[in-house]
């Protein structure tokens, strides 16, 4: 089955809604759809240089994914099967934990690490335990994904990015044409910080710890002097090779301005304070040595 077909197909029997149950043919559709997203063949999000934010989002893709949920049943997956040994859990039978071999290429140390059936790692990743990869998901080459770490659902991640003990990527599934969040090739997420609601961080940027990014972030660039904002249109973009640390505003306007000076409070707020230099990425390179 082509692409072309493998498409038609999975939009079909997601259409059908529970009656897609009954077909056999429908599981045969989304176990093909599970196998080239696990084979990097297909995902829920793709380079595209036409599109304003320079991805295009492959609906029919998280349909497939949805439609997995759908024709799943819960299963028992007793501790020892699939090689796992002392893990036991019950899920949807169509998305049972991954499986790998030497063969693929992964580094993936013991302690509790989980990679859902349905989510695409690349040779060279390595995931440190306990960390989570979730369905749909897409890991790159030379990755790490470090502990206590969580991919969410059809979530992006680049070449060599490292996401720091604790990073949260969020996912999202629902609504099937809203854009995952995207972390691009050479990113550094440090530890305890968190990116969702479809945010963009461009290629080379670094997250200092505790840094959270979402939809209704607004985001201070003080080297060119301007606000960054998710609009009606495009999600939240770090731009290419900002160093965003978390840092804090006034209250400007209502009541709650003189109130935050009675209190001395002020509200979180994301600050890009340099663009990344040979200095930052000298820093960085120290996790080469690990790999």
């Amino acid at each position: 089955m082509t692409l072309t077909q493998l498409q038609k197909t999975i939009e079909r029997h997601f259409a059908a809604g529970h009656a897609a149950i009954a077909d056999p043919a429908a599981m045969t559709a989304f176990l093909s759809l599970r196998t080239a997203i696990e084979s990097g063949e297909l995902r829920s999000a793709s380079p595209d240089p036409a599109s304003p934010t320079g991805w295009r989002v492959n609906a029919w893709v998280k349909q497939g994914i949805l439609l997995g949920f759908r024709l799943g049943v819960l299963h028992d997956f007793p501790a020892g099967e699939l090689s796992f040994p002392g893990l036991s859990f019950v899920d949807k039978d169509t998305y049972p934990i991954r499986h790998f071999t030497p063969a693929d290429g992964v580094r993936l140390v013991p302690g509790g690490s989980s990679i859902r059936a349905g989510a695409y790692v690349a040779r060279g990743v390595v995931c440190m335990p306990p960390m989570y990869i979730n369905a749909g998901a897409y890991v790159d080459e030379g990755a790490m994904v470090d502990s206590h770490a969580l991919v969410g659902s059809c979530a992006q991640i680049g070449k060599r990015v490292h996401l720091s003990a604790a990073a949260q990527i969020g996912g999202v599934l629902e609504p099937v044409n809203a854009g995952p969040v995207i972390i691009e090739d050479d990113v550094l997420v440090g530890g305890n910080s968190g990116v969702y609601e479809g945010t963009i961080v461009r290629k080379g940027a670094v997250l200092a710890a505790g840094t959270i990014l979402t939809r209704g972030t607004p985001v201070f660039d003080l080297v060119n002097g301007q606000i960054l904002r998710a609009t009606a249109e495009l999600p939240l973009i770090i731009p290419e090779n900002a160093v965003v640390v978390p840092g804090s505003r006034a209250v400007a306007k209502g009541k709650g301005h003189q109130l935050s000076q009675d209190w001395g409070l002020s509200i979180y707020a994301p600050v890009i304070v340099k663009y990344r230099d040979d200095k930052t990425s000298l820093s960085t390179a120290l996790e080469d040595l690990l790999r």
